[in-house]
């Protein structure tokens, strides 16, 4: 019996170019500002430590669930993290030997693309709102100094659109319509 002409998932991930330098440097950038940039701060605040905050308020804030707020939104932050590296490394195509029951088998393209551009979107579309409630209540005494923004919003901005370029080269060198295979012209 011939051969069938369907070339198997471990030929279509070999034909997946790498990703450009661009696209590394952008998942990276995504990644620190994720990790290096959001957690630090957000972790001093979840172990009751009022910095850059109004002692009082943070206290009343803290006791009524604003720790496991915090501790909640590193994790996600931690994740975002690693859906950003996800986008440029090689476990972002086939799942590592340590994820049990996938091992080995290809990550849903559409999945981790879609997924980073609705991270990436809510995160920009999230400092934009973060900026102009700023502007508008700055002089307002609230539980964080208003400063606390000023610095998040460059954070916030390397995050979501280092994720988004990320998931664009993602999505256009994964997808079979877009690739130009080894022995291709271009035209």
């Amino acid at each position: 019996m011939a051969a069938s002409m369907t070339p198997s998932p471990a030929d279509t991930l070999a034909e997946i170019p790498p990703p450009p330098r661009w696209a590394v440097r952008a998942a990276y950038a995504s990644a620190l500002s994720a990790t290096v940039g959001f957690i630090p701060i957000h972790a001093i605040w979840a172990l009751g430590i009022p910095l850059w905050a109004d002692e009082r308020k943070f206290r009343d804030w803290y006791a009524a669930g604003g720790g496991p707020y915090l501790l909640v939104l590193s994790g996600l932050a931690l994740l975002a993290g690693i859906l950003a590296l996800s986008l440029v490394r090689p476990w972002g195509l086939t799942f590592p030997k340590w994820t049990m029951f996938l091992a080995g088998r290809r990550v849903p393209r559409r999945t981790l693309a879609g997924t980073a551009f609705a991270v990436s979107a809510s995160l920009l579309l999230y400092t934009v709102w973060a900026a102009a409630q700023t502007v508008e209540d700055f002089d307002e005494d609230g539980v964080f100094s208003p400063w606390v923004v000023v610095y998040g919003i460059p954070q916030f901005l390397v995050w979501g659109i280092g994720l988004f370029i990320a998931a664009h080269s993602y999505r256009h060198r994964t997808s079979p319509g877009d690739r130009v295979l080894p022995g291709e012209s271009g035209a």
